[in-house]
């Protein structure tokens, strides 16, 4: 083998067998039966990011990564950022890729759609463990408060 031969199989070796930085998704989705993955993808990244969890500036996966990490089409990926792009939640910049931009202001109706799954959610796993309504209401309130109190220590 010639020199550029062993340096190029050296580097190709190198770059395969080092650790590759795989960005994760920082949002949770939890696939549900007949419901498009479209919609639950975009659904949980705008929940993120209204709830903060992702912040103006902070980087989006690729449709690449997206595709990967949640194990789907890539068309369905780019699909969904071009969604979120298009409705002003992630912008894409030049020399840094997609990231999330300033939220629009969601119409109280929007930002109470986004809690409607979960309320569905806690209510199905309250009735199947036999947790009365107003059991379910008093942990609610005391989670509200615990949070409300920590939040405002950080202020």
């Amino acid at each position: 083998m010639t020199d550029s031969t062993l340096r190029f199989k050296k580097n190709l070796d190198a770059r395969c067998t080092s650790p590759h930085n795989t960005p994760v998704i920082p949002f949770r989705v939890a696939f549900q039966p007949g419901v498009s993955l479209y919609e639950q993808i975009v659904f949980a990244a705008k929940r993120a990011i209204l709830a903060g969890q992702l912040r103006p500036g902070d980087p989006f996966p690729s449709v690449r990564a997206l595709g990967k990490e949640l194990k789907i089409n890539p068309n369905t990926a780019h699909k969904v950022i071009g969604q979120l792009t298009t409705e002003g939640f992630l912008t894409v910049q030049p020399g840094v890729g997609t990231v999330v931009a300033l939220p629009p202001e969601a119409p109280r109706s929007a930002r109470k759609t986004l809690l409607d799954a979960d309320l569905e959610q806690l209510a199905v796993t309250a009735i199947q463990a036999g947790i009365e309504f107003e059991e379910v209401v008093e942990a609610l309130r005391r989670q509200w408060n615990r949070i409300e109190k920590g939040v405002a220590t950080k202020r």
